[in-house]
C-alpha cells in the first residue's frame, strides 16, 4: 500500500501523482476526521503562487464542502501565516497547498490543527485510512453542506501580527529581499519598508511557473551578489512558502540557520528569554554551532532532520528556539511553526540593536567543513548492520578523533544513502568520505547489484 503522507504532507507532481481528484477526496475525508462531532466547522486555506495552486485549493475546498465544512479561503499567504490564523481565528484546521522550495511543477496538501501544529504522524495514517473508505464518508445534503468565502482580510491580519513581534523601526538600514517569486512576495517587502527600511526587492514577482527557480534560500548567488553592489546592510532570502530564512552579510557572505539561530539565541539570553539557556538542533547542525553556543554559555540538543522532531523536542521541555540549518527556524514566543518572516525580523532586530555589521554577528560561529555525498542504493534496508559499511564508518571516526565527526543515514524519502562528515582539515575529510561512499557503493550501489 503506498503512503499519501510523506515527511511534509501530501506532495507529488501536479496532475501525476497529486491529482485534483485525490485533493478532493482528501478534502472529504480531512473532514470526516476533524468534524466528527455536530454543529458547524471551519477549515482555512491558503496556497503559495504555483499555478496549480488555485485548482487544488478548489478541489480541496469542495471535497470539504461535501463533508460539510464550511472553507475560508486567504489565497496567496506564507505558509506560517495560515498555523498562526488556524489558532488565531479558531479554525478546526488549516491547510496550505503549497511544495515549499520545489519546482513549480509540484505541489503539497499540508494540514494544521486548531492549535496550529503539523500533524502528528498517527493523525495522517487517520486521514489516510478514511480516504481509502471514501464510500462510508456521510453525504449531507441540503443546507447540511459546507460553503466557500474568499477573506483576503486574513493575509492583512498576518501581515501586522509579524510587524508586531518587534519594537521600533528600520529606519536607515538598507536590506535586499529574495522572495523567491513565492509566498513571502507580496508581504516581507511591504512588512520592511512600512518598519522603515530601505528595501531593493528582487524575485518579488510571481507569475505562477516562476517560484524557486533560480532564486531563494535554494540559490543565493544573486542575492549575493546584489548586497554587495547595492551597499546595503544584509539581504534576506525565503523560499517558496516562506516558512524558512536565511541572511546574506554586506561581503556576500551566506548565514545559514545555525548562524541565525546562533545569533538570536545570544541575544535571547542577554535578554532573560532563553529558556535552560538551549538550543534544539539536528543532527545536521555543524560541530562549530554547538561549540560556539558552549563558549557563550549556552547548551544545544539535537534530534533528527525535521523541523516536527525540533519542535517536538522543544514542546517537551519548553525551549525558547530551535531549528535546522536550512533556516526553518521556530521561535515559540511568536508562532507555532518555523516561519521565515519572524526569523527575518528578529534577526534585524538583532542586528540592529548589536550596532555590529552582519559580517561580524556572522563571525560569532566558525563553521567546520562539512561534505555531504548521496548514494544511491537498490535497497536502503539492513545498511546499519553491513560489516564493511560499519567498519569504515568506525575507521573514519578514530582518524578524526574529536576533531570531527561522521553521519551516515538513510534518506526517508528516497533510495539514498547519505554520508555526512565534518572536520577541521577539508582534504582530509574529502578522502574520508569518499571512502566511506565508496564502501556503501560497493556493498549496496545500483550497479553493483
Amino acid at each position: 500500500m503506498v503512503t499519501l503522507f510523506g515527511t511534509d504532507g501530501v506532495r507529488g507532481l501536479v496532475n501525476s501523482t497529486l491529482m485534483p481528484e485525490l485533493a478532493y477526496q482528501l478534502g472529504r475525508a480531512a473532514g470526516a476526521y476533524f468534524c466528527k462531532a455536530g454543529g458547524n466547522h471551519r477549515f482555512l486555506i491558503g496556497m503559495d503562487t504555483r499555478i496549480s495552486g488555485s485548482m487544488l485549493t478548489a478541489a480541496l475546498a469542495a471535497g470539504l464542502c461535501a463533508s460539510g465544512v464550511d472553507v475560508d479561503l486567504a489565497g496567496v499567504i506564507p505558509t506560517p501565516g495560515i498555523a498562526y490564523l488556524t489558532k488565531k481565528e479558531g479554525y478546526d484546521a488549516g491547510v496550505v497547498i503549497s511544495a515549499s522550495h520545489n519546482p513549480f511543477p509540484d505541489n503539497g496538501i499540508k494540514f494544521f490543527d486548531r492549535n496550529g501544529y503539523k500533524l502528528p504522524d498517527k493523525t495522517e495514517e487517520d486521514i489516510e485510512n478514511i480516504l481509502r473508505h471514501d464510500d462510508e464518508i456521510a453525504r449531507p445534503t441540503g443546507d447540511a453542506i459546507g460553503v466557500i468565502r474568499h477573506r483576503p482580510e486574513l493575509a492583512d491580519m498576518y501581515r501586522e501580527f509579524i510587524k508586531s513581534t518587534v519594537d521600533g523601526d528600520f529606519k536607515g538600514m538598507k536590506i535586499v529581499t529574495d522572495s523567491a517569486n513565492g509566498a513571502a512576495s507580496d508581504f516581507l517587502p511591504g512588512i520592511l519598508k512600512d518598519l522603515g527600511a530601505e528595501v531593493v526587492a528582487i524575485y518579488h514577482e510571481p507569475n505562477g511557473v516562476n517560484i524557486n527557480n533560480g532564486c531563494g534560500s535554494t540559490h543565493m548567488e544573486h542575492l549575493q551578489k546584489r548586497v554587495v553592489s547595492e551597499g546595503a546592510l544584509c539581504g534576506i532570502a525565503n523560499d517558496g512558502d516562506a516558512d524558512r530564512c536565511l541572511f546574506v552579510d554586506e561581503k556576500g557572505q551566506i548565514l545559514d540557520g545555525d548562524h541565525l539561530m546562533l545569533i538570536n539565541a545570544l541575544q535571547m539570553k542577554k535578554e532573560g528569554r532563553l529558556h535552560d539557556n538551549m538550543v534544539v538542533g539536528t543532527v545536521m547542525s555543524n560541530l562549530g554551532f554547538g561549540k560556539a553556543l558552549k563558549e557563550n554559555g549556552c547548551q544545544t540538543v539535537s534530534t533528527q532532520v525535521g523541523d516536527r522532531y525540533v519542535l517536538e523536542e522543544m514542546l517537551k521541555h519548553d525551549y525558547s528556539i530551535g531549528g535546522e540549518q536550512s533556516g526553518h527556524i521556530i521561535f515559540p514566543e511568536f508562532n507555532t511553526t518555523g516561519d521565515g518572516l519572524v526569523t527575518a525580523l528578529q534577526t534585524l532586530k538583532v542586528l540592529r540593536e548589536s550596532g555590529k555589521t552582519m559580517s561580524a554577528l556572522n563571525q560569532l560561529m566558525v563553521t567546520y567543513p562539512q561534505i555531504l555525498k548521496n548514494v544511491k542504493v537498490y535497497s536502503k534496508i539492513g545498511w546499519e548492520e553491513n560489516e564493511l559499511i560499519q567498519a569504515s564508518i568506525k575507521a573514519a571516526e578514530e582518524e578524526l578523533g574529536g576533531d570531527g565527526r561522521i553521519l551516515v543515514r538513510a534518506s526517508g524519502t528516497e533510495p539514498l544513502i547519505r554520508v555526512m562528515g565534518e572536520g577541521k582539515e577539508l582534504n582530509q575529510l574529502e578522502r574520508i568520505i569518499d571512502d566511506i561512499a565508496s564502501v556503501v557503493e560497493h556493498e549496496l550501489g545500483v550497479e553493483n547489484n
